[in-house]
């Protein structure tokens, strides 16, 4: 009787071991995206509608991009009818130099958008793409955020609620801070464990109500590694950590930017941006992977 209630306990976590492989992300294809447009590149945040057509993208120098994806074969083809324009500040006009470097990026059903941005640390919100800005009220702690690693990731739960965190903790053994604004005000109502170096750069909610984050490691001169995690989040708390992606240096560029959709076939995509930096050896490419 034991042996088999033995046995049975080995094939159970068998089956539940195969089902979490199966969780994964399989690349589906690459699209390197070049234009001459004054303040083109940097891209930091993403957004692509529930058709996986529309995208909306924010960069490092305060311009947020507008566009089109063309697939193949259900792969990134084309950029097509793309739109750059600088973001404006809470008066409508120009952004100061310093007020610039815009991260993550979260958009509305009902079309408004919010973005993070660092040095200034802050989250402002805009009727549309065009419109002047407005604050949200900053949580107390925001001040302490190291200058280049704060507000790296934004995203809209399916609570209507905001969600972001830093790219940095502060100590490699101190969890990151996750900030959800809520009824006009911030609160911090888990935290995300760290796993070795990787940094937190995105975040976005799928269809399927689970939050999924974006993740970078530097390597120097062979270039940047890539991993995505998703988890459950009930409440003040976060449940089922899963790791669907980790790839090798140099696989894709600098990946900050990422959007979860739905696919025809009902399978969820995980579309992905880079920031090139401004430098002529790194590109802008979106990425796409189907979780199977």
């Amino acid at each position: 009787m034991r042996q088999r209630t033995v046995l049975a306990l080995i094939l159970c976590g068998l089956l539940g071991a195969a089902q979490l492989a199966r969780a994964e992300l399989v690349h589906v294809g690459s699209f390197t995206w070049t234009s001459g447009a004054e303040g083109f590149g940097g891209f930091s945040g993403l957004e692509v509608d529930e058709t996986g057509t529309s995208f909306m993208a924010v960069s490092d120098k305060g311009y947020i991009s507008t566009g089109t994806l063309r697939r193949e074969a259900g792969r990134i083809a084309a950029v097509e009818q793309a739109n750059l324009r600088p973001l404006k500040d809470d008066d409508g006009s120009a952004l100061d130099r310093y007020e610039v470097d815009g991260e993550g990026l979260a958009l509305r059903a009902d079309g408004r958008l919010y973005v993070s941005f660092e040095a200034v640390h802050r989250v402002w919100t805009y009727r549309d793409p065009g419109s002047e800005a407005a604050w949200l009220p900053r949580h107390h702690s925001f001040n302490a955020l190291q200058n280049n690693s704060s507000l790296e990731a934004l995203a809209i739960g399916p609570d209507n609620a905001l969600y972001t965190l830093p790219e940095r903790s502060g100590k490699l053994e101190r969890p990151f801070p996750v900030y959800r604004y809520k009824n006009g005000a911030w609160t911090i109502p888990f935290t995300i464990p760290r796993r070795g170096q990787f940094l937190p750069v995105g975040a976005d909610f799928g269809p399927d109500g689970r939050l999924y984050l974006l993740e970078r490691h530097f390597t120097g001169l062979l270039g940047f590694m890539s991993r995505v995690r998703s988890f459950a989040v009930q409440g003040k708390r976060i449940l089922d950590e899963r790791v669907l992606l980790s790839t090798p240096s140099g696989r894709h560029d600098n990946l900050e930017g990422i959007a979860v959709w739905r696919d025809a076939q009902g399978a969820l995509r995980v579309t992905m941006i880079s920031d090139d930096n401004y430098r002529f050896l790194q590109r802008t490419e979106f990425v796409e992977y189907r979780l199977e």
